[in-house]
């Protein structure tokens, strides 16, 4: 069995003296010297630039480089500085001077690119055929599709050939490759990763894409990658997340309505897809009908608008110098943007604002939204027979995300009967990339089973906070608790509940001499657990919340059953004076009930 190349395990043996990567490189030489027949590569790192990469590691401080030694792949619309960029052209390839940003970025943190990865040509396709290097073949049965555009970057982490890759995601390319091998794919919220030293596919929307064995690994890799770059005019900074609905024990799900839904005849799928709704009601989530109808609607123009002029002016010398250069399908759809008039782009920005406008609406009412990442998957074969209307297929529920300004997390959802992956996609409003990818580990962990196409056991998840939350913790004993009188003041400044739990048992309880509010005291003995509740609330809400909390109550650090540290409500010693001591009541609501008896 090839040596477990998830980075939680790979860091471990790094640690532990156990391995090196100088040996994991060596390791991974053996592995790429057999013939490439799943065509996953146009161009690789000789074993000398391996080495030296690795060799550059020796005498680093392992815990100050979050990615020490953990090897990565490339999709080769990417720049990699001393390989070609193709672009899955071998005709239009350059070879760069210096590392895309993303790149920069992932080896400045220890990582060590591999090489480049075989693409749907242009990145104009998600199915993984469109490619004068071969076909990529899907990890499972290389009669079928690997998806794409992002095909060979999918293929190298399901074989266990690279920890993790970078891809890009226009119109799924992220995720449907994710989903056809058994991988989480995430999409991060645009502008998220640098797209500077990556060919455009559509400039204003692309996305650079991760690849990952599990979530854990893709946000460990988002949070090294993320950043502003004043060399991408569309880079902006990732905002703190507010509510992390992925770990909260309760939140709300959108679910296509089911006149939405389509499975192209696929059974397996839509019994798959069901499983997945079960598994999120198993977590926690309560199901909401979505209208996909106005999603549905902003994805059709895509193929079907000025974006395609955007694919055309991206590479428009080259591909007016040889248009025969160009793939058959890809050349086909480019070709038509080169007609499309100002006057038609406006039109088609306006309705996309008005899309944009209803589209937004539904976030009102659901915390995430859960698609099946593509309705169906098909043999290399029907793809090449059929390219275009098959390839539609792929991208229903893809297109319509980076347009709306979406995050997406892709996530494995289980097996049809013939061994082939199915996957589900986590949909939510830009920035909320911790809260989905949290999420996307729950469901990772329920389903369980390998990882990717080896034959390794999924490990057990680890609790990453790499990201910006900007959400503060508030532990609420009294008046403030669901349903009582002050629980206004959290709801009215968008607090939600996290947990219904207890405090450590040190703390002492009092209703203080009003009767409407209740005291807790941090003592070295005899206390006991309180019951609370956790809520999540903006940091930007807090100090209003905080100035208007009368004395002798104010806020402290409460130590919760479970051993972390919450804000919450704590007394003045004084405040006690002349309270009565309800302690052995264990909660402000026990205490109200037996007034009321």
């Amino acid at each position: 069995m090839k040596p477990l190349l998830d980075i939680a395990t790979l860091r471990q043996r790094y640690q532990s003296g156990e391995l090196t990567p100088l040996e994991l490189v060596e390791d991974l030489l053996a592995r790429t010297a057999a013939e490439d027949t799943h065509h996953i590569w146009i161009s690789r790192l000789d074993a000398d630039a391996l080495r030296a990469y690795a060799s550059k590691l020796e005498g680093r401080d392992i815990a100050s480089l979050p990615l020490y030694g953990i090897p990565f792949a490339i999709k080769d619309n990417i720049d990699l500085a001393g390989l070609p960029t193709t672009a899955g052209c071998p005709e239009y390839a350059y070879t760069p001077e210096r590392n895309a940003t993303v790149v920069q970025r992932l080896i400045d943190a220890g990582a060590i690119p591999l090489g480049k990865t075989n693409l749907d040509q242009f990145a104009t396709g998600l199915n993984g055929t469109r490619s004068p290097y071969g076909a990529c073949r899907n990890a499972f049965n290389p009669d079928f599709i690997s998806g794409g555009s992002s095909s060979g970057s999918a293929v190298a982490v399901a074989l266990g050939l690279a920890s993790f890759s970078l891809g890009t995601d226009t119109a799924g390319s992220g995720r449907v490759p994710a989903a056809f091998n058994h991988l989480v794919g995430h999409k991060p919220s645009c502008g998220a990763l640098s797209t500077h030293g990556v060919v455009p596919a559509c400039r204003s929307l692309d996305a650079v894409s991760i690849f990952a064995l599990t979530a854990e690994d893709a946000e460990r890799v988002l949070a090294v990658a993320a950043g502003f770059d004043a060399d991408d005019e569309y880079s902006r900074p990732l905002s703190p997340h507010g509510f992390d609905f992925g770990r909260a024990a309760g939140f709300r799900f959108g679910v296509p309505m089911q006149k939405d839904l389509q499975f192209f005849g696929n059974a397996e799928a839509e019994r798959l897809f069901g499983e997945a709704v079960e598994r999120m009601q198993a977590l926690g989530g309560t199901p909401v009908a979505v209208d996909l109808a106005p999603f549905l609607d902003t994805a059709r123009l895509l193929y079907g608008g000025p974006w395609v002029a955007e694919r055309y002016l991206a590479i428009r010398d080259f591909f007016d110098a040889q248009p025969d250069k160009v793939f058959p399908p890809v050349r086909d759809i480019i070709a038509g943007g080169r007609d499309i008039s100002a006057a038609d782009t406006f039109a088609h920005l306006y309705r996309l604002r008005a899309f944009r406008r209803v589209c937004d609406a539904a976030w009102n009412d659901i915390d995430v939204m859960l698609t099946p990442t593509a309705g169906t998957i098909y043999r290399v074969d029907e793809m090449e027979a059929d390219p275009i209307r098959l390839n539609s297929n792929l991208g229903y529920y893809t297109n319509f995300m980076n347009l709306l300004d979406l995050a997406a997390t892709a996530v494995p959802a289980g097996f049809q009967n013939d061994g082939l992956p199915f996957g589900v996609t986590l949909i939510a409003p830009p920035h909320q990339d911790g809260p989905l990818l949290h999420l996307a580990s729950r469901m990772q962990q329920a389903l369980g089973g390998k990882l990717g196409a080896t034959e390794h056991v999924l490990p057990d998840a680890e609790t990453l906070n790499l990201l910006p939350g900007g959400q503060v913790r508030v532990a609420v004993v009294g008046a403030h608790l669901s349903g009582l009188p002050l629980n206004h003041q959290l709801t009215e400044r968008n607090a939600r509940l996290g947990a219904t739990t207890q405090t450590a048992p040190t703390y002492r309880f009092y209703a203080l001499p009003d009767g409407k509010r209740p005291g807790l005291i941090k003592v070295h003995e005899g206390g006991a657990a309180i019951a609370c509740e956790v809520w999540e609330m903006p940091a930007s809400q807090f100090g209003s919340f905080v100035a208007g909390i009368p004395a002798p109550l104010g806020i402290g650090k409460l130590e919760l059953a479970d051993g972390s540290v919450a804000n919450g409500f704590i007394c003045e010693g004084i405040g006690v004076a002349d309270a009565q001591d309800i302690t052995d009541y264990g909660g402000w609501r026990a205490w109200l009930a037996s007034r009321a008896a």
